[in-house]
This record gives structure tokens, sequence and C-alpha cells, in this order.
């Protein structure tokens, strides 16, 4: 696993992300999604110009690695209930229309397992429309992006965020984090796995990186993936869940920059 670095952590604005078609597959791990009205269909997104991470000031009192966490213009991108997104797998043309190819059920394990460990500690609900979903998790490498010397830097994983003002119900608008999660599908599955969970966590609000190997969200991964939040994970995440936010608050959208939500 290669660690996305803040500075790819963006995804440039107007990036849109297309989905397709789903078929479910048996006998597999699975997690129960939401239903009611708790994950709403986005009716309308406006795409806001200050998605961009910045250096969060000193934290006094901050546990775990959380001095070293970026943030927003607009705050902390938090949310006290998150709707989660998974691309689901394609059927293998040769199997028929209920089996998928081993690749992409061993991704989809990864990423539910990934995902199951941060259930424990985020309130989240998994939903069967992207457009739902404030955190989508796709099946694909992300793009070469750029080191500190301009070079280019291949990764099996990145979190992509913007920052939306977002109208779930007609008439109310809220600002929200919007991220994009790429894991590529050509790892062993507990790299597989750590990638996910590392990538995940910064979906859920950690934009930062540990100094220390052990950790899920450490900069350099250790010899041996880590497939659980450690200790210092979730310290960081109980002190950051701790900050006040504008994210899920009523926010009066600009005008500009009005886009259909995405699908």
């Amino acid at each position: 696993m290669k660690p996305a670095t803040l500075a790819a952590c963006l995804l440039p604005l107007g990036v849109v992300l297309q989905g397709s078609a789903a078929v479910a597959l048996p006998k597999e791990p699975a997690l129960p999604q939401s239903a009611g009205t708790s994950c709403p269909q986005a009716l309308a997104t406006r795409v806001l110009e200050s998605a961009r991470l910045v250096q969060a000031p000193p934290q006094p009192g901050a546990s775990g690695y959380a001095d070293r966490l970026a943030t927003t213009p607009l705050g902390w991108p938090l949310l006290q209930r998150w709707c989660v997104w998974i691309e689901p797998a394609l059927p293998a043309a040769a199997s028929g229309p209920a089996a998928a190819d081993p690749v992409q059920r061993r991704w989809q394990r990864a990423a539910i397992s990934a995902l199951q460990s941060w259930k424990a500690l985020v309130p989240l609900a998994v939903v069967a429309d992207p457009g739902a979903a404030q955190v989508r998790i796709w099946r694909r490498l992300p793009p070469l992006a750029r080191d500190g010397t301009g070079r280019p830097r291949a990764s099996h994983g990145r979190a992509l965020l913007r920052l939306a003002a977002v109208e779930r119900y007609a008439g109310q608008w809220r600002l929200e984090p919007a991220v994009e999660v790429l894991i590529g599908p050509g790892q062993r599955a507990e790299a597989l796995q750590a990638t996910a969970l590392h990538e995940l966590g910064h979906a859920f609000g950690i934009w930062g990186h540990s100094d220390v190997p052990g950790d899920a969200m450490a900069t350099s991964p250790g010899p041996v993936p880590v497939l659980v939040p450690s200790e210092r994970d979730r310290s960081t995440l109980r002190w950051l869940y701790a900050q006040p936010t504008a994210f899920g608050g009523p926010f009066v959208p600009p005008q500009a920059s009005l886009k259909p939500a995405d699908r």
C-alpha cells in the first residue's frame, strides 16, 4: 500500500465518476443497506471553490497524531453520519449472471472488511444509490500523481475530497464533504484490505498521516499489513469527532457552480 499524500487528496472541480450496473454476489460478506430517508438522494449539488486542504493550527490537547492533520477553510470535513456506496461487482460473462471473477470478489471482500472496521468507530450506512452517498468507493487504480519533486507516482489507492453544498430535501441545503475513494484491485487480499482501510480513514476525516508504521494511517506502511485501526488511530478519531464543524449544518450555496447531482 502506498498511502495518498495530502496534495493528491483533492478531486479537481467538475470531475464526475460514472457508476455501472450492479449484480449482487452470493455468499459474500455484506453490510446491511440503509432504508428509509436516512440517506436521501441529492437533488442538486453545488461544488465550492474552496475545496482544498490546509494545515490545521496547533491543537492543544490533541490525541494520537491529531496535530498532524489537515483541515479545510470551512472547518473539519466531518459528518455525524456518513452514507457510503460501494461499487458492485459485475458478473463474469462466461459464468452466468450470478458469478463475478475472483479479482472482483477479492476486492469486494477487502472493501467491505475495511468498511466494517471503521463502522465500529464512525456512524455510517451503506446505500445502493451513489447519489445518496457522501463517500463512494470505486474499484479502479488512481491516476498518476506527482511527488514533491514533480516526478510521477503511482499508488494502489487514493481518497479524493471536494466540498459541496447539497440539496437533499427541496429548498434545504447543507454543507457536505464529498469523497471518492479509488482502490485498485491488483493486490493480494491483505494488502488490498489495508489500502482500503487507510483510504477510508481519509474519507471519514483523517486528512493526515501518522509517523508510526503500526497505525492504519501511517505514511509508510510496515512489513505487516494493518487490517484494523490501531489505538492511536482510534484516539485521533475520537479527538477529531469531538471538534465543532460546520459540515452537516445548513448552508447558503453560491449561485455559481450549479451542477446536477452526481450519479
